[in-house]
């Protein structure tokens, strides 16, 4: 039985030269494919013109370079562009380029479906089918690279992991590929434009603070009471807001960096005082600032965009004790509307 082929994009650099030797060639040799597979954004070994043929066929032999194909794509009029990407293995995930008059922001996949159960969300319907590699989530940010270089004349200028999935339920893949991201030897963007929003998971958040992470922190919140936490994201049960509270406290105690929450008001559910009040409480926990997402409603359920007077007053009772806000317009209406609430973030 012929047993599955690696992809190549799996292993170190280090690896790469190892492999190298063991096969009788030169160390130096692992440099050049791997500046092929990253730098270069190579799709197969034939694309890699200065490596021998022999060398090629070798490869092809060993290794599979199991690069994302976009599938569809879908621009909109406010100029936002929707991907469909074709994974391997015949998956699909969605990634979604946000444009603003200064910058233009990624926003990408860390999973196919999704390991948790927010009730407001399309992509928590759709069952976890399994972790995304650090490749394929490295390849959606290149081919939205691409897309802002084309339709929008400079380079992607921000990251935000706010598509289908948890990052942080696929914690090594999303930091190697981060890393990939702001190595030299890939984008070489800072890590301060890389954004990675989590539903809250406390040890997780902790972990991240002990791994010295440079990049920003967001948190979907949606409300700061438990009950109706739970209501919106019932396995929040299992990560009570004092548990993230004390995470987040240790967060900033470690890296000093702000924290984001993001929050959707929804008609009945979170638009009163109360959650008003218990939101400005738990803002003064941790530095933060707050982005209030419009939403995008995926049915005619319980979960229906907020007055506009609610928003205000939640603008107002944040303003007062000193924290930025945020409105976040929903982007890309005319256009389907991207999985979760991609189209919602602009990061």
């Amino acid at each position: 039985m012929q047993m599955e082929k690696k992809d190549i994009r799996a292993l170190t650099k280090d690896q790469l030269r190892d492999f190298f030797v063991a096969n009788n060639d030169k160390a130096f040799r692992g440099n050049q494919v791997y500046e092929w597979l990253w730098s270069k954004g190579a799709h197969s070994f034939e694309d890699m013109t200065n490596v021998a043929k022999t060398t090629r066929t070798m490869l092809e032999e060993n290794f599979v370079i199991n690069h994302i194909k976009v599938d569809t794509m879908q621009r909109s009029s406010d100029g936002t562009v929707k991907n469909a990407v074709r994974l391997h293995d015949g998956l699909v995930v969605e990634s979604v380029l946000i444009p603003t008059e200064t910058r233009t922001t990624a926003c990408v996949s860390s999973q196919v479906g999704c390991s948790l159960d927010c009730n407001f969300c399309a992509t928590s319907r759709l069952k976890r089918m399994r972790n995304l590699e650090p490749g394929e989530i490295y390849d959606q940010i290149i081919a939205i690279d691409k897309e802002s270089r084309l339709y929008h004349n400079h380079p992607l200028s921000n990251i935000v992991f706010m598509g289908m999935g948890e990052p942080l339920m696929n914690y090594n893949n999303v930091i190697k590929a981060i890393d990939m991201v702001t190595s030299p030897e890939g984008l070489g963007m800072s890590p301060k434009r890389i954004m990675v929003s989590t539903s809250g998971i406390p040890k997780m958040i902790k972990k991240m603070a002990d791994d010295d992470v440079k990049f920003k922190l967001a948190v979907s919140l949606h409300s700061a009471i438990d009950d109706v936490r739970a209501r919106i994201m019932p396995f929040s049960k299992n990560f009570p807001l004092k548990d993230l509270r004390e995470a987040l406290e240790y967060w900033y105690r470690k890296t000093k960096s702000k924290i984001s929450y993001e929050y959707v008001v929804w008609k009945g559910i979170n638009d009163d005082k109360a959650s008003i009040d218990a939101l400005v409480k738990f803002c003064k926990y941790v530095p933060c600032k707050v982005n209030l997402i419009e939403y995008n409603p995926i049915d005619d359920g319980e979960f229906q965009q907020a007055s506009e007077e609610s928003i205000l007053a939640y603008i107002k009772a944040l303003e007062n004790i000193g924290v930025v806000v945020k409105v976040r317009r929903s982007r890309g209406k005319d256009i389907d509307a991207a999985c979760g609430q991609l189209a919602n973030k602009e990061g």
